[in-house]
């Protein structure tokens, strides 16, 4: 984007941008309070209702890889409208579901549909802007995706509480609706297609793999991957621990879990200034290690029954710190040595990390228990193996790419 285009147009360009990037997490987070209510509704526990979240990550896993070719070949817009009609497609199914397997497979379309905003408008923003504004275009980004897990599970709490569960799914589509047109009207688009872009399976999958042979990408993006889906496993498993072992209403379910998220999104907007002064491969090993050290002691005081309500949001506030350091330096690590293959690296890691989320997710909802020793189970497993992953796989790297670019991603992820 040019230095004279006016101020005015350029928020409303980051305001529709940040919109396409906060869907996938509205639709994550504002149902939850209604596990409760679903569960009722279709004689299921609510436990099982979290196999609709799961799907929802394995939608979102399967979508990074699809839309990615798709983008560069047909441009950014059609395969936007594509992804948001089949969003608000599936989220009026999910308003009509009888069953949980109904609801389970609706989810996973508005998953596939969802994941088409958030990674159009990450491309759109490479096509948009200079270099230079990149970062403080991500920035004002996220703190409209950063939002979302505050607003949402408490609007989420209320319109559940007053009008059923149903509802949710009413205003998603409606925001789809509101999305899609404002992207029509308003959003340019901003890559032409490149007719000699191959769909086909075979150069794709060599792209791929040309990634994952990188040891840097492969540490640190599994790093990554498990550290992040001890989040899956609080998303999947708080409804149940909130709202059913320590009775909480929906209402303050939401609440809590806004408060949560402040741990998170303060964490890493604090891990830009911890970035003026060390590396993010020295900053990301120490994360890792607090994290596991959390996760061990929230275990072990699950195993014993020593927590309440307070020290229980403790614990999880903590371990949910840890991640904000964690995460956005994992990510710029393991793109940092790519230039060419950039997209991919980063569509393989979101791949793999909603590929481990969800079967942490999965992991949650199958144990199903009067308990929190599920969810706390799985967050201390994966924050020790991210530890394990990145002590060995530091051996294979030698010493790590740390481009400036890397650098920027972190203070904007």
């Amino acid at each position: 984007m040019e230095a004279q285009m006016p101020a005015k147009k350029y928020f409303f360009l980051i305001l529709i941008l940040g919109t396409l990037t906060a869907l996938g997490p509205f639709s994550i987070d504002m149902y939850l309070p209604g596990f409760e209510s679903i569960a009722f509704d279709l004689h299921v526990t609510s436990n099982d209702v979290g196999y609709s979240l799961s799907s929802y990550f394995i939608g979102i896993s399967a979508g990074q890889l699809l839309y990615g070719p798709l983008l560069d070949r047909f441009g950014r817009k059609k395969p936007l409208y594509i992804g948001l009609v089949l969003y608000i497609l599936a989220s009026a199914g999910c308003i009509t579901a009888r069953s949980l397997d109904a609801l389970v497979i609706l989810r996973f379309f508005q998953a596939l549909g969802s994941c088409a905003a958030a990674v159009a408008s990450i491309a759109m923003v490479r096509d948009l802007f200079p270099v230079q504004d990149s970062a403080k275009v991500f920035a004002l980004l996220m703190l409209v995706v950063g939002a979302s897990p505050m607003i949402a599970p408490t609007v989420g709490g209320y319109v559940t509480a007053a009008f059923g569960w149903q509802t949710v799914f009413i205003i998603l589509g409606v925001m789809g609706i509101l999305i899609l047109l404002a992207s029509i009207f308003f959003l340019p688009e901003s890559y032409h297609p490149d007719i000699n872009m191959s769909l086909k399976p075979g150069p794709i999958l060599i792209n791929f793999l040309s990634v994952i042979r990188e040891p840097q990408f492969y540490t640190y993006a599994l790093t990554g991957a498990l550290a992040f889906s001890g989040l899956f496993a609080y998303v999947s498993g708080s409804p149940v621990m909130f709202m059913n072992i320590f009775h909480l209403s929906k209402e303050t379910y939401g609440w809590i879990f806004a408060g949560l998220s402040v741990g998170f999104i303060g964490s890493s907007q604090l891990n830009s200034l911890v970035l003026r002064r060390y590396r993010s491969d020295q900053i990301i090993i120490v994360a890792m290690i607090c994290q596991a050290v959390v996760g061990i002691i929230f275990l072990a005081g699950s195993y014993f029954e020593w927590y309440g309500l307070l020290s229980t949001i403790v614990m999880l506030f903590l371990f949910l710190c840890c991640l904000g350091f964690a995460n956005p330096n994992a990510s710029a690590l393991s793109i940092a040595p790519f230039k060419k293959n950039a997209g991919s690296a980063a569509a393989l890691m979101g791949a793999l990390q909603m590929s481990i989320g969800a079967l942490a997710s999965v992991g949650v909802s199958f144990f199903n228990t009067h308990n929190s020793l599920p969810m706390v189970s799985i967050m201390a497993g994966s924050a020790i193996l991210g530890v394990l992953t990145i002590i060995i796989g530091r051996k294979q790297i030698g010493h790590p790419v740390l481009m400036q670019e890397a650098e920027e991603a972190v203070v904007i992820h």
